[in-house]
Parts: C-alpha cells; sequence; structure tokens
C-alpha cells in the first residue's frame, strides 16, 4: 500500500511540475508515468531479495528451468495477461470515445482521471492482501480459514477504500485549485468523482480487489472470462450508448464503468458464495 501511495504521488506530482512548471504538454504526463513505474519496479525487484523476508528471490532462480511449475504458473498468468491485454485495448477505444466529445468534457475527463487513480489507493492496495492471504490459507489446505479471510478481508476493504473514497472527495475542490479549469468544467469533474467515488467504494470492492482472492485460490479463467466480457460487453458498448448514441458524453462513460464494476462484482460474489473455488489447487 504504501508503495502504490508514494508511486502515485511521485505521478501526480510529476504531472503538475510537467505540465504547470515545465510546460511540457502531453510530455510532462507521460515522463512521471514512466518514472512512477520504474520506482514502483526498483523498489519491488529489491524487496523480492532480501532475505529477511519469509519469501525471496534467489539469483540461481532467475535462470532455472522447471516445466513443470512453468505449466503451473502460467496457468495463471496466461489468463491474467489476456485479462489485462483487452482492458488496456479497451481503454484506448474508450479514449477514442472521449475525443469524439468537447474540449471541456475532455479536459473535465482528464482532470477526474487523475483524482480516480487516488481514490483507487485503497481498492487496488488490498488486492496483493486477498493473494497473499487467501493463496496461503488454500496452499496449507485450509480451506474454511480461506472462507473466513474472503469475509474479513472484504468488510476491510469495504471499511478502508469507502473513508479513502470519501476523504478523496472532500479534497477535489482543493485538488482542482492546481487546474486552470472554467466553472462549467470544474463542476464536471465534482460530477465525475462522485460517480467514481461512490461505486468505487462499494462495487470496486469486489470487482477489484475480491477478485483476487478468486484468484489466488486458482480460480483464474472464470475470473478472466467475467472480466473480458464484461469489459467489452458493459464498458465499450454502454459507453458508446451512453456517451455517443445518447449524447450524455463523459457522464455516459462514468456510469458505464461502474456498470461493469457492479456487472462483475454481482457475478464475483455469486461465484465466491457457490464454493466451486474451493475444488481449484494452484500447485
Amino acid at each position: 500500500m504504501y508503495l502504490s501511495i508514494a508511486s502515485n504521488t511521485i505521478n501526480i506530482i510529476g504531472n503538475l511540475i510537467g505540465v504547470f512548471v515545465l510546460h511540457e504538454g502531453v510530455a510532462g504526463v507521460a515522463y512521471p508515468s514512466l518514472l512512477a513505474r520504474t520506482f514502483s519496479a526498483v523498489v519491488i525487484t529489491v524487496l523480492c531479495f532480501q532475505k529477511k523476508n519469509e519469501v525471496f528471490y534467489r539469483y540461481k532462480w532467475i535462470f532455472q528451468w522447471d516445466k513443470d511449475l512453468m505449466k503451473q504458473i502460467l496457468k495463471i498468468a496466461i489468463p491474467n495477461g489476456m485479462e489485462n491485454g483487452v482492458f488496456q485495448l479497451v481503454k484506448v477505444a474508450l479514449s477514442g470515445i472521449v475525443a469524439l466529445f468537447g474540449t471541456y468534457q475532455i479536459a473535465a475527463n482528464g482532470v477526474a482521471q487523475t483524482i480516480w487513480s487516488l481514490a483507487a489507493l485503497a481498492g487496488i492496495a488490498m488486492g496483493p492482501v486477498f493473494v497473499t492471504v487467501i493463496g496461503q490459507c488454500m496452499g496449507n489446505g485450509d480451506i474454511k480459514a480461506a472462507d473466513d479471510y474472503f469475509k474479513k478481508l472484504t468488510r476491510i476493504t469495504l471499511l478502508l477504500s469507502s473513508a479513502w473514497n470519501l476523504l478523496i472527495f472532500v479534497l477535489t475542490p482543493l485538488f482542482m485549485r492546481f487546474y486552470a479549469l472554467e466553472p462549467e468544467t470544474k463542476q464536471l469533474v465534482i460530477q465525475l468523482v462522485l460517480i467514481h467515488n461512490l461505486f468505487n467504494a462499494a462495487a470496486y470492492s469486489f470487482s477489484g480487489a475480491f477478485s483476487n482472492g478468486l484468484r489466488a485460490a486458482g480460480d483464474v479463467k472464470f475470473t478472466m472470462y467475467v472480466s473480458v466480457i464484461s469489459t467489452i460487453a458493459v464498458r465499450l458498448l454502454l459507453s458508446w450508448l451512453l456517451g455517443v448514441i445518447l449524447q450524455m458524453g463523459v457522464i455516459g462513460i462514468a456510469i458505464a464503468m461502474v456498470c461493469d464494476w457492479v456487472v462483475r462484482a454481482a457475478i464475483l460474489i455469486w461465484r465466491q458464495k457457490s464454493g466451486k473455488w474451493k475444488t481449484f489447487r494452484v500447485i
């Protein structure tokens, strides 16, 4: 969580300096993003080799080849990679849809997305917690503990995410002082952040962090199918319908996004309650 906060802080401060101090335009946004991600990659790599950790890397393992273990890993990695790949492609398509709208809507969407990335930190930070705890429980064959921790971690995620999203929404007017925006644009940013933060606290806690628990249990294919189908059928198509056809603009894009979260959350909650995830074994 601390690493995520530090990385996003570097990104946000870098964006402000790059755009408003150095006047680098788009490059002022791109370079801080590269710097933030490089910082995270370096820090997490160094931490992975720390021998004081219960689990750590050894240099001699890097070039070792274990066919059976690789097959086990790829069963998880490939579905996750496909899921992330589709998501990034849809993001590109959504950027094209947003480009069809007026200048003030494009500006509002850009500012809102920066604030969204900060508001989403709590839910994103809880994702690795689900992976670690549920993964260890399932690895030990303690299904009851995994079931109990699903409930406990979900409650923690909901509380943490709700408090964090509320805080970010309250601070949104302060954030917008750093942007030279027209009153109409500022009002639209507030509306976008409100829509995002309400559902990020409630629905994304399940469609995001909660889904990582199912992946840790080995239920990766189902979560991939749900994510890919929902991203395309709900987020992308609904964005076109609401944003372009019904002329709701970026508000329609935001509504489509939260509808995607709600649909995924409902399906994943049903999946967890069905107990099917208890039958998988990763390694």
